[in-house]
Parts: C-alpha cells; sequence; structure tokens
C-alpha cells in the first residue's frame, strides 16, 4: 500500500477512535493525543472556541511529562485569548487556514500573527516548529484550534511538520469537530440537570460536579493501574466514569426545597427523606438506554454506601418503589459497585474542602486526617491510599476549578 494511502487509512481510525468518546475534557485530550502521534510531535495543546474568544482547554508535553512521576499530569493554566490577528491560534481561527511554521522564531515576512514567547522563557522549553489548524463543522464554523509543536523526525531531532501529513488532518480535524460538537452538547445536558439540582441545593454547583468527576477519574486510573486493567478498558471506562460522577447528586432535583434549603441540622425524618435522592437519581436512569445510563444509575445509587455497611439506600429494589417497609442493610465492602466507592471518596472530600453558606471550607490537613481515618470505615481502604498517593493532582484540579467557575 503505497504511504499516501497508509496515512488515510490511519487517520481514518484515528477519527473513529474520538467518535465514541462522550466526556468533553476526555475527548480533548483523545484528539490532540492522536494528531500528536500520527505527525510524531512533542508537545501540542487544543483550544476550544466559545464566543469571540478561545478556551485554552489542555497541553500535552512530552518532553516533561517523561520527568513526571509514573501517573502524574502536566499543570497547566487556564486562560482564553481573543479571536484575531495577533496570535497564530487567533489567526486560525479568525480566517479558517491551516499555518505551518518550520521556526516559530523566524516567521515569514509581513506575517499578520505573532508568536508569544513568554511560555519559552518561563519553562525552558524550545518550541520550534508549529502546525496549527481548525477544527471544522460540517457548516463551516470554527469549533477550535489544534496546535502541535516540534515534530520530530526518525533520530529524535526537531524537524519541520511535513506538508504531506497536512490534508490526512485536515480529514481528521473535521472528525475531531464534529465529536466536540456532539460532546460539547452532551456536557451542556449534563450541565442543565446538575443546574436544576443546584437550584435545590446550593452546594451542587457545576464547579463542584467537575472537581468530583475529575478526582474521579484519577483514583481509577490509579486503580486500574495497580490491578493491570487492558488500556482500551481504561478508556472506555474512563469515559463512562466522568460522565456519571458528574451526575451523581442529580436525584436531588425532587428532593422538597423546604429539606434541601434548611440551614440547620435535618431531623431524623428529614433526613430519611433526604436518603431518597440516591434512589431518585438511580431511576431516572433505570431504562438503560446505553452503558452510560447503567454507569450514572450505579453511581447515583451507591455513591453514599459505606465500606462498613452502614450507608444507604442498601439493597432497595429501586425499579419498583424505591422505599422499603424496613431500613435495608447497606451494601458492605465490595459489594459497593467499584464506581460508587470512587465517587463516595470524591465527592466527600471536595465537601470537607469546599466552603458551602452553612460551614468554612476546611484546611487540607484536617480534610487529609479525616479521609485517613475513614479508611476501612467510610471509605474503600484501597482507594483513600491510591488518592493519597495522587495529591499533586488532587490539588491541581481543585485549582482548576475553583467555586467562581
Amino acid at each position: 500500500m503505497p504511504e499516501e494511502s497508509k496515512k488515510l487509512q490511519r487517520i481514518i481510525e484515528l477519527g473513529l477512535a474520538i467518535s465514541s468518546i462522550n466526556d468533553l475534557d476526555l475527548l480533548l485530550e483523545k484528539i490532540l493525543q492522536n494528531a500528536r502521534a500520527f505527525t510524531n510531535a512533542d508537545a501540542g495543546s487544543i483550544y476550544v472556541r466559545e464566543g469571540d474568544r478561545l478556551h485554552f482547554s489542555y497541553t500535552q508535553n512530552e518532553t516533561f511529562q517523561q520527568n513526571l512521576p509514573a501517573g502524574q499530569k502536566l499543570v497547566y493554566s487556564s486562560f482564553s485569548i481573543p479571536i484575531d490577528n495577533s496570535s497564530i491560534a487567533g489567526w486560525v481561527t479568525k480566517n479558517g487556514k491551516m499555518i505551518n511554521l518550520p521556526d516559530v522564531y523566524h516567521l515569514p515576512a509581513g506575517s499578520p500573527y505573532s508568536f508569544d514567547s513568554s511560555y519559552d522563557r518561563i519553562s525552558g522549553y524550545r518550541t520550534c516548529s508549529m502546525l496549527t489548524f481548525p477544527l471544522k463543522t460540517t457548516r463551516g464554523d470554527v469549533a477550535g484550534v489544534l496546535q502541535l509543536i516540534n515534530a520530530k523526525d526518525a533520530d529524535g531531532k526537531v524537524s519541520p511538520f511535513q506538508q504531506e501529513d497536512e490534508a490526512p488532518l485536515i480529514h481528521y480535524a473535521n472528525s475531531a469537530a464534529a465529536a466536540l460538537e456532539r460532546a460539547k452538547l452532551m456536557r451542556g445536558a449534563i450541565l442543565r440537570m446538575n443546574k436544576m439540582a443546584e437550584m435545590r441545593d446550593p452546594k451542587e454547583t457545576g464547579a463542584h460536579v467537575k472537581r468530583v468527576s475529575s478526582y474521579a477519574l484519577v483514583i481509577y486510573e490509579g486503580w486500574a493501574q495497580r490491578k493491570g486493567v487492558s488500556r482500551d478498558e481504561v478508556e472506555r471506562s474512563r469515559d463512562l466514569l466522568r460522565m456519571a460522577a458528574m451526575l451523581h447528586d442529580v436525584g436531588k432535583v425532587a428532593i422538597s426545597d423546604v429539606i434541601m434549603k434548611k440551614p440547620g441540622r435535618f431531623t431524623p425524618e428529614e433526613f430519611e427523606i433526604m436518603k431518597q435522592h440516591t434512589v431518585i437519581g438511580a431511576r431516572l436512569f433505570e431504562e438503560l438506554f446505553s452503558d452510560m445510563d447503567e454507569a450514572a444509575c450505579v453511581v447515583a445509587l451507591n455513591h453514599h454506601e459505606r465500606w462498613d455497611g452502614a450507608g444507604y439506600p442498601g439493597n432497595v429494589d429501586f425499579r419498583s418503589t424505591g422505599a422499603p417497609s424496613t431500613a435495608p442493610q447497606g451494601k458492605k465492602g465490595e459489594e459497593i459497585p467499584l464506581f460508587g466507592r470512587i465517587v463516595a471518596v470524591a465527592d466527600v472530600f471536595d465537601a470537607l474542602s469546599s466552603q458551602r453558606c452553612y460551614k468554612e471550607a476546611w484546611d487540607e490537613d484536617k480534610v487529609l486526617e479525616e479521609m485517613k481515618s475513614q479508611a476501612g470505615r467510610q471509605f474503600d481502604p484501597e482507594l483513600v491510599e491510591i488518592f493519597l498517593e495522587n495529591l499533586t493532582t488532587i490539588r491541581q484540579i481543585k485549582e482548576m476549578y475553583p467555586e467562581a467557575d
């Protein structure tokens, strides 16, 4: 098979790989990862268009990644830039055209855009070759921009990006844009469902569910690494867990405002009503039309179960009434599904770490002491251990999604 045909076949396969990812953040990660693999790029970034600005959403850098402990990801700050001709990414968005630059420090004469070298100065990284291309929807709108940095040749030396890769990448960009639009719709639907819960429960904010779902992924990836789970299974489960974790408390939409917005402690009767949010949340997904429905059902039902069996709602038949005449014994240990056990750790950590109308945020030392003390009682002890091993990443996530988000 000619080399050109091989590349086209590979880019088609990469496009198909991203078409099955539903979570927006995981999709952005995979879009960038695939494009880097195709061009053998050392680094890259992806921007998502929101109105008249580009939001810097994800970055990868193999040179920096190799210096990090196994499983830890790069730290990066979220920011946005205007869509205009001053920056390379802005120009690509505004004009809808690809730019292939052999060396960003030597731009063609008369270029309307410029290269901001401040990141290089701060990080010590030398950006040289850069390939920036738009992610165009079927309507011709630019949904985002993909920027690849420092292609490497067979000897591992930085080289210009090959012109023959441009046409296949345009095909890939179209697939990526379509997947991006679909994932944005999915994320919007999930956030709207959470917004309804937030109207009932002031602590159920968009930032809260983004942090909880991100913490949950970190814990799951650590667990999967320990257990030797295959890469394909990890990819599939990450996508499901991310969305399910964002919906963990959606059942609160059906709990009375009298209870949800009560500033003080619940009475025993009120607490029994409050506990029903787990059953109600599960029933929202009981039809099980997809793997995502099943994961969301599992998480909603089980994220308040306890390792020692003292949690709720226990073994209820949520597909009937969900309200047995006598309180069932809570699930115990590994009777609790893995996703439920993981979200339990993530949810409690975020609740203790966050300020609410009825309490101040606990300082980190106090929170961690509480998490450790509840290992083997409230939480799966192995998951707490994994959580503590990944505190650096957990702290990064907390900073990425502040409460004002």
